[in-house]
């Protein structure tokens, strides 16, 4: 796709909160929300566990308009328990792609920020995780494009991560974080010995923005600037293509061709070697635009 990345920064993605993300994605005043803070839905399960409530639930959901074109839209608060995912948070968000099926808008937008399921309704959580995976490919096969955005401080893991990669496509920026378990999560399983969570280099070079770019997991990558991912979405809604079996094949035959190529790989540097990038260890050092020039070519499964 065409380079985004010399869009001016003007509001961080990766600082703002999930309702100021929503403001600034969408048309000016098009935003119309669906259960709002004021129906005071919140989840019955953390009150009787002592834990603090929201009445959104950790998740923004509703209507607007995307350069003109009608969108349902999810936005994840990772300042309320991580993005995490309960019974009310999960509901909202299968309804809201249900709801789409029937409206048939122009794509529904997800903007995500979660560690996955919320430990506290443990549960509950993994089914609604199993609805939205449900409701998600039902409305691209209907023929609406889903588009996941992931920018945010809390990255994209567990379950959500499974959901954002059932995506049509996925925009990232260099901050975002993409996987199933997150690093604080593997170090605990595997030990420090098998991934150092603490090492942010390590971390961004096997989860971050640039190398799931690098793998064609994400068909975008944009500057931290909310205006970039904007960009992006307009772009990308009018090139994704309807959900077949013949993609689906393609893809699983992209992942077997992955795995043949560098499953012998132990760093994501070594990958990047691998594809005959040039310079790999620098790659972390550049900006977007120069990013992207030394990649192009090198990627596959991008838009």
């Amino acid at each position: 796709m065409s380079d985004l990345s010399g869009i001016r920064r003007g509001h961080s993605y990766y600082e703002a909160t999930a309702r100021d993300r929503i403001s600034k994605l969408l048309d000016s005043n098009s935003f119309q929300e669906l259960i709002g803070p004021a129906e005071r839905i919140a989840s019955p399960h953390l009150e009787p566990l002592g834990q603090p409530c929201s009445f959104n639930d950790g998740i923004i959901i509703g209507t607007g308009n995307l350069n003109g074109l009608p969108v349902l839209i999810a936005s994840q608060e990772g300042g309320f328990m991580g993005g995490s995912v309960g019974e009310v948070h999960g509901a909202k968000l299968t309804g809201l792609l249900e709801r789409a099926v029937d409206e048939k808008p122009a794509a529904v937008l997800l903007l995500l920020e979660s560690g996955g399921v919320r430990l506290h309704e443990a549960n509950a959580g993994l089914i609604a995780i199993s609805e939205v995976i449900r409701a998600l490919l039902t409305t691209r096969k209907s023929g609406i494009p889903v588009l996941g955005l992931i920018g945010g401080a809390y990255g994209c893991f567990g379950g959500m991560g499974i959901v954002a990669r059932c995506c049509d496509a996925l925009i990232i920026n260099e901050e975002g974080r993409l996987g199933l378990s997150g690093p604080d999560v593997i170090e605990t399983t595997m030990g420090v010995e098998e991934f150092d969570s603490t090492d942010r280099a390590l971390v961004w070079r096997t989860v971050g923005g640039k190398h799931r770019y690098l793998l064609g997991e994400v068909q975008c990558l944009v500057e931290d600037d909310i205006e970039a991912f904007r960009a992006a979405a307009i772009e990308i809604i009018d090139k994704v293509q309807p959900l077949s079996l013949e993609s689906l094949e393609q893809e699983n035959l992209v992942l077997s061709q992955r795995l043949a190529n560098y499953g012998h790989s132990q760093d994501g540097a070594e990958i990047w070697g691998a594809m005959g990038i040039a310079d790999p260890q620098k790659l972390p050092l550049m900006d977007i635009p120069s990013f992207l020039k030394a990649v192009e070519g090198k990627v596959q499964g991008n838009l």
